[in-house]
């Protein structure tokens, strides 16, 4: 089939790969506007982007596809010209009007890293992990009018690991997802996809701000453990100490409860924190305009220890 894929950061670089070695043909790749990252403030080409130029193949970069809009009719032309058969999209992260997702005739398919209709949304590997779900995975569906709502395409399960963060089970996910995408569009390519509607409870994973990834450290232990790894490696967990804001790094539950929550003991070689529940040992820990580093070599560093409180 002729594709369009649509996706902008790195874990939709998996599936354009896989995608790029299959028997499908990708026309054209609808990607997000080249943005500043670094000190110089310099812009750079989304990862999507980035593959598909090393690819020779055509890049649109919209800031809106909406119609009415300079950006948005001349794409929309565009998008029409290459008629494709099937737009798959992999976190492309911009709205599509009602009115484009007719184009393709097998529609928009989303890779959603969740087992729909649970945890639909912009969030959903950091949801499943911080409610402490044991299954997750990802589905592929017909994107409609709705939030996540359209029909299923196909489905995988993976299991959750206790030690998860965020990064490590979407890597998971991204490469298996990968795999479905293909099979998905194989599926709609030989006419034998089956679609069908999403059955159970719908859950909800909004975008995740700054402020929602602070620890709370009166919370029990295992909500701290889980929070935190929800949220590595972005935003980053944080806490202040003092008036200076440290990002944290996963933890270990230790079992022992000697500590207030927040309160922080240093030993030689470990830094324990405690929570509602029972204490917790720091694996590492972020200083202001410094880099991770290992919890118990930043306590070496510091030269008062007594009185540590996270807040």
């Amino acid at each position: 089939m002729r594709l369009i894929f649509a996706g902008t950061p790195e874990p939709a670089v998996v599936a354009l790969k896989r995608l790029l070695a299959s028997d499908h043909e990708i026309v054209a790749v609808l990607t997000r506007p080249d943005a500043r990252r670094g000190r110089g403030r310099t812009l750079h080409p989304s990862p999507v982007s980035a593959l598909a130029q090393e690819h020779g193949i055509e890049v649109l970069t919209p800031a809106t596809l909406k119609a009415g809009t300079a950006d948005g009719d001349a794409v929309r032309a565009r998008l029409a010209e290459l008629a494709p058969d099937a737009v798959p999209v992999v976190a492309y992260g911009n709205l599509i009007p009602e009115d484009l997702l007719d184009l393709p005739r097998h529609g928009w398919v989303n890779l959603h890293f969740s087992l729909l209709p649970a945890w639909r949304g912009a969030a959903p590997v950091q949801a499943a992990i911080y409610h402490g779900d044991r299954l997750t995975g990802a589905t592929t569906f017909r994107i409609d009018e709705g939030l996540d709502t359209g029909d299923v395409l196909g489905t995988l399960t993976k299991e959750i690991l206790d030690t998860d963060t965020a990064d490590d089970l979407l890597t998971r996910l991204a490469y298996s997802g990968a795999d479905l995408l293909v099979e998905t569009m194989d599926a709609l390519a030989e006419g034998t996809a089956a679609p069908r509607p999403q059955e159970g409870q719908a859950t909800y994973a909004h975008k995740i701000t700054t402020e929602q990834a602070r620890i709370d450290w009166q919370e029990d232990a295992g909500t701290v453990d889980r929070h935190i790894r929800a949220h590595t490696p972005g935003p980053g967990a944080w806490t202040m100490i003092g008036e200076e804001r440290f990002k944290v790094g996963p933890v270990t539950v230790t079992g022992d409860r000697e500590l207030a929550p927040g309160e922080v003991a240093v030993s030689k070689n470990e830094v324990r924190v405690g929570t509602g529940s029972g204490d917790v040992a720091l694996g590492a820990i972020q200083a202001p305009g410094k880099k991770m580093m290992a919890a118990a070599d930043w306590a070496r560093g510091l030269a008062e220890t007594e009185g540590l409180v996270m807040a």
